[in-house]
């Protein structure tokens, strides 16, 4: 008897719960956020909206003899970053050709459990690439990190008080005086720096820069290219190393750490002259938001109509929303 759609859906989605956890761990981006508690769930709504401190909300009265009056002037300091939701859906599909050719409930379900983490694998890729390069040809509704070259994200390479993108709404050049801009160094490798005079010391100035803004936490990862990942480990000879004892464990994955940050290798940062070398990110002044309901997660198996096949959807529901800019950082131009 063939394997009704309530019993394959169950048995899939029980699967894909296991899947999601393992494709996670290819993903340093996604995977670590989640660890470090950067994920919020949301039930529903249009838009994502968030708030923040802006100014000053009223003035200091020094009182010499105790007779001053008060300055009783006040301001409107809270604004709200708001961000809309990227919505996008792959289907995971079994043909009854294929069912016939594979019969019994086992291998019905092994089908749709490769297909199943096939598409789950497909959408986390194309989830990374957008948030981090912005190259997406799809997700084009989803907030990117990478504001380098284009000034379409958030973390761009001109410097703090004078970036000219939009996040959240809010334009960097007009809330510049609330410091709503990211830190960025630039070691210069094509103007003749070199990781061996200067690298430590550009890494060093981003993590200082972004610790003295940072309201809440300090940078906890740092995502770099392949090529800037190399040069900062040769140059590292008699700095401390780090190995976390959980990444040793975790499938071997190569990961070092700057000042207790982790840092791990992100493939799609290409670095280059003005491109995104690292990234030095807050989990706590960022986060990724994902509905309820819409979390990688699958529907149930349904007939196709019209054809001799049975489909699940696997939805996403999610958007990168920035709460503090000054807090994170860009080094550029470090390969």
């Amino acid at each position: 008897m063939a394997i009704q759609n309530d019993i394959l859906s169950s048995t899939a989605r029980a699967r894909s719960k296991k899947a999601v956890d393992n494709l996670f761990k290819t993903i340093p981006l996604l995977d670590h956020i989640k660890s470090a508690g950067g994920v919020e769930i949301i039930n529903g709504g249009q838009r994502i909206t968030r708030a923040g401190v802006f100014g000053d909300h009223s003035a200091i009265t020094q009182l010499s003899t105790g007779y001053e009056a008060v300055n009783s002037s006040v301001a409107d300091v809270l604004r709200s970053p708001e961000y809309d939701w990227c919505d996008f859906v792959a289907p995971v599909v079994i043909t009854r050709k294929e069912e016939l050719s594979n019969k019994g409930e086992n291998a019905v379900i092994s089908i749709a459990d490769a297909r199943m983490k096939s598409v789950m694998g497909m959408l986390k890729r194309e989830w990374e690439l957008q948030a981090i390069d912005g190259t997406s040809s799809v997700l084009t509704e989803m907030q990117t990190l990478n504001g380098c070259l284009t000034n379409t994200g958030w973390l761009e390479h001109l410097p703090f008080g004078s970036q000219i993108d939009s996040v959240g709404g809010l334009s960097k050049a007009t809330f510049a005086s609330s410091n709503w801009n990211n830190q960025v160094s630039d070691l210069d490798l094509t103007g003749g720096g070199t990781w061996a005079a200067g690298g430590i010391d550009a890494m060093t100035d981003l993590m200082i820069q972004t610790q003295i803004y940072a309201p809440e936490g300090s940078v906890d990862l740092i995502l770099a290219s392949p090529t800037s990942y190399r040069s900062y480990k040769n140059v590292l000879q008699a700095q401390e190393r780090y190995t976390p004892k959980e990444t040793v464990l975790d499938g071997g994955r190569l990961a070092l750490a700057f000042n207790g940050a982790l840092m791990y290798v992100e493939n799609n940062l290409s670095g280059g002259a003005t491109g995104a070398s690292m990234y030095f990110l807050n989990t706590k002044s960022m986060k990724v938001v994902f509905d309820s309901e819409a979390n990688f997660t699958m529907s149930d198996f349904e007939t196709k109509s019209g054809y001799a096949a049975r489909q699940a959807n696997i939805f996403v529901r999610t958007q990168l929303v920035a709460d503090h800019l000054a807090s994170l950082g860009v080094l550029v131009n470090a390969g």
